[in-house]
């Protein structure tokens, strides 16, 4: 049986100082954001997820976003190398946490560089954005850890937004959408689906017909649930300030075997 298990790291105090790349700053309401953790915590939870609190690290303001930090394909955990140095310290938390779910650990060594958040996988297929935070060698790292164990790695222009997974996810039936204005290479994707807002680029498959997404989206919404999908929205607004979707707060363990 597939595993539900998702990673998760609280906000810390210096949540608003947050690393903002294409976006204007602007201010951010920490308390209102610890609530809307809570809420996006509880969904995964509601909807059968087994959570697993990652040690904080309240040092790094960015640490909520603890996608970045690892990517995971079936029971193999690659450590990132992030991008941003201010990010370096968020990974040693992460790479506990996923040791004791049993995971084999590799990392990404220098001079690679590897956000979590440009890895998008879609079946054994493997899109990795190169852009402003994963360079060539992370993604040459990550095709020798993952293309032994049968994966296809196919890297991906990015430009135009943070992260690859800041253009585009994919829906449990391996289309993948995006909001075109954002989309550097949709030809890319053999499926791609178009949605008509930024924010509706982002799901999590929560499992059968359910998408996690975020509440400013709710004309994607809308497009999701006509194509027999059934949306779960969920505010995060105080995220979406620091160029943070529903991708990126957490870290989803569907492959792991005992």
């Amino acid at each position: 049986m597939p595993s539900k298990k998702a990673l998760i790291r609280r906000p810390g105090p210096r949540l608003a100082e947050g690393l903002v790349t294409h976006l204007a700053r602007t201010p951010v309401d920490t308390r209102l954001a610890a609530e809307q953790w809570e809420t996006y915590a509880a969904a995964l939870d509601r909807h059968g997820w087994e959570i697993f609190e990652v040690e904080p690290a309240d040092v790094c303001p960015d640490a909520v976003f603890v996608e970045d930090a690892v990517v995971v394909f079936r029971n193999v955990a690659l450590i990132a190398r992030p991008g941003a140095d201010a990010r370096r310290d968020e990974t040693p938390g992460v790479e506990e946490a996923v040791a004791r779910l049993g995971c084999s650990v590799n990392w990404v060594w220098e001079p690679g560089t590897l956000d979590g958040g440009d890895v998008l996988k879609v079946g054994d297929t493997i899109y990795v954005g190169r852009g402003g935070r994963t360079n060539a060698d992370g993604v040459r790292q990550l095709r020798a850890v993952f293309e032994p164990l049968g994966a296809r790695i196919v890297p991906v222009p990015v430009a135009s937004v943070l992260h690859l997974k800041s253009a585009v996810t994919a829906l449990p039936d391996g289309t993948v959408i995006g909001y075109e204005p954002l989309v550097d290479s949709a030809s890319l994707f053999p499926r791609f689906l178009p949605v008509p807002e930024e924010a509706g680029a982002h799901v999590v498959l929560l499992g059968g017909p359910k998408l996690l997404m975020a509440a400013s989206a709710p004309k994607s919404a809308e497009l999701f649930a006509g194509l027999g999908f059934d949306p779960v929205p969920v505010d995060i607004s105080e995220f979406e300030k620091l160029e943070g979707c529903v991708t990126c707060l957490s870290v989803r363990l569907r492959e792991l075997y005992a």
